[in-house]
């Protein structure tokens, strides 16, 4: 990610704001079309983006590694009212929290799996403890 200091410049390019978020350009001229971004236009139809605009980029990138699709965050962004937003941040915490706990599961039996000196991984008593939850679950 480049550094750029946006309050020394009036606006960046869009080149310049792909650079810094190491984006394609056509993902915010994308992102523009469905209403999640708004630069200023200059002659030419040029866009040029605020530090403001820098804000809500970094936004969406940090929304869209939580999970959530573009039209909720464009939802996110443009509720109108606190409780709004809020209820769509609930849904999708609740959403990521479940993510988290079954990555963590995944990961525990990976270093789990890793550190078995058994011959046949499946007969390990501690490698079926890991898994007993789910094949008792069916039953």
């Amino acid at each position: 990610m480049l550094r750029l200091n946006v309050d020394m410049k009036s606006s960046l390019t869009i080149g310049e704001v792909a650079a810094h978020f190491d984006l394609p350009t056509h993902v915010l001229r994308h992102w523009e079309s469905t209403g999640l971004l708004s630069p200023t236009r200059v002659s030419g139809d040029r866009r040029r983006y605020t530090r403001e605009d820098m804000f809500r980029v970094a936004s969406i990138i940090r929304a869209k590694q939580a999970g959530l699709p573009l039209p909720d965050i464009r939802e996110i962004l443009t509720a109108p009212t606190p409780p709004e937003r809020q209820a769509v941040l609930t849904r999708h915490r609740e959403t990521l929290q479940t993510r988290l706990t079954q990555l963590q599961a995944a990961l525990d039996l990976l270093n789990g799996a890793i550190d078995c000196r058994h011959q046949d991984l499946i007969t390990c008593p501690h490698f079926q403890s890991q898994l007993e939850e789910m094949v008792d679950s069916k039953e």
